[in-house]
């Protein structure tokens, strides 16, 4: 299947309400570079295209549209291969990531990640420390998925507390991820919360989205609520 025939099945899927309303969603995204498709439709066509020769697909691949990208994604998580050859199409696919919606989802897609879970953290490692806004959010949301449990729960959390990037897509990565791992362990997390060096949005971020959870009880939140850094 080449270009032409997948960006026709595209249009031929796109649904121009649709289109609409995911705009909306990621306003950093130009309206135009939205197709329509939603994205069970995108994964079965990823599906489809990791059966056939996807290796040539992915080298081929065009990034006219925000749906031809997230389907290089979704390729690479569906993909039959050693975790080397994941690994070095992940190398090659993060830089064309450009919002919250395609790292969220390519991460999620990372599957194989469980079957290799310590040569995956290792792996991820690197990008926490990168100063491409995507790069981190991709490592941060990686840690949120794959990544809370026991024996990485300090770990992930002084890492997100180093991270120096300025981006409100990383820091609401970092945010989310605190609160996720404040659900799984209060008490760990809260004392990690007692001492970080977390910037003050970032930290009352995570209080705020501790506080939005089902899984925490109502005396809960009026304590973490109490947490919050004023400002005069």
């Amino acid at each position: 299947m080449d270009n032409k025939e997948i960006r026709k099945i595209l249009e031929k899927m796109a649904e121009p309400e649709f289109q609409k309303f995911a705009s909306s969603l990621i306003p950093e995204m130009p309206a135009e570079h939205l197709i329509g498709v939603r994205l069970p439709k995108l994964r079965r066509l990823a599906k489809q295209l990791a059966k056939e020769d996807w290796r040539g697909y992915l080298r081929t691949a065009l990034d006219e549209s925000f749906e031809e990208i997230m389907l290089q994604g979704m390729v690479i998580g569906y993909a039959k291969a050693d975790i080397q050859e994941i690994k070095a199409w992940t190398d090659h696919f993060l830089p064309k990531i450009d919002n919250w919606s395609v790292c969220d989802s390519f991460c999620a897609g990372l599957k194989v990640t469980k079957e290799y879970p310590e040569e995956m953290w290792d792996y991820i490692q690197g990008y926490l420390t990168s100063e491409r806004t995507y790069d981190i959010r991709f490592a941060v949301v990686m840690l949120i998925n794959y990544y809370i449990d026991d024996t990485h729960i300090e770990q992930a959390l002084r890492s997100i507390e180093k991270i120096q990037n300025g981006s409100y897509y990383v820091k609401m990565a970092a945010a989310w991820a605190v609160s996720m791992y404040y659900v799984y362990d209060s008490s760990r997390t809260e004392a990690f919360l007692s001492d970080t060096v977390l910037d003050d949005f970032t930290y009352n971020k995570a209080l705020q989205k501790i506080c939005e959870s089902r899984q925490v009880s109502r005396e809960t939140k009026e304590k973490i609520r109490a947490m919050r850094r004023k400002f005069p």
